[in-house]
């Protein structure tokens, strides 16, 4: 799952950011809101953590123009204000949900997958596919009842594998929905990856390489 934050003070958004990470999203940064509609528009987001008060471009703006023109990412947005009628401004703005800030980071985390959760109405909170299940919200994962010990990455490449029901992924689709916008289209991260999760999976295997395309789990 690929995510946005949208927040001017740096250090909270590298805090932000990396805590997303470490929870196994591909998380980018803009520190204004001319940044997040340029990134908006050039890459695929699930979700957009949008903090209100930004410079260049104001939240608001920022909001009503991803509305306006169908951006497909649901928005989440934050404030430093708790107060009643500023949640009713942003919801009213169009914003999918609200977190007043300080916020607890698990919150934060809960919010993110439900809002993901809704951005497609067949996509379970627990996937399974062929004896393989993935618990997204509690970050397991399992084979035929047997436990994987996963990392993040692992993990975030087998729940795209699993919800692609049957489509073959190409390596740059998983780059552009498990890593961010520092990965290196030549990396040979996606295939290291691909590589251990076949492994720690056993067999018989599971995750069938297309030659020329990419990875499926039939």
């Amino acid at each position: 799952m690929r995510l946005l934050v949208v927040e001017d003070e740096s250090e909270l958004a590298d805090l932000i950011a990396g805590g997303l990470r470490d929870q196994g999203f591909a998380a980018d940064i803009a520190l204004d809101g001319e940044t997040a509609l340029e990134k908006a528009w050039t890459n695929t987001y699930d979700v957009i953590v949008l903090d209100r008060d930004l410079p260049r471009v104001h939240g608001d703006d920022v909001c009503r123009e991803l509305l306006a023109n169908e951006c497909g990412a649901k928005i989440l947005m934050l404030t430093a204000s708790g107060e009643p009628e500023q949640r009713v401004d942003g919801l009213n703005l169009g914003a999918d949900d609200y977190l007043p800030k300080p916020f607890a980071f698990r919150e934060l985390v809960a919010r993110i997958r439900a809002l993901a959760r809704r951005n497609s109405a067949v996509a379970p909170p627990v996937i399974e596919r062929g004896g393989v299940v993935v618990d997204p919200g509690r970050a397991q994962a399992t084979r035929d009842g047997r436990s994987l010990r996963l990392t993040r990455k692992e993990l975030a490449v087998l729940e795209l594998l699993l919800r692609a029901d049957g489509r073959v992924v190409s390596a740059e689709e998983m780059l552009e929905q498990a890593w961010d916008e520092n990965a290196d289209p030549f990396t040979n991260a996606v295939r290291i990856v691909i590589g251990t999760l076949r492994r720690k999976l056993g067999k018989p295997p599971v995750i069938e390489t297309v030659i020329g395309r990419g990875y499926v789990i039939r």
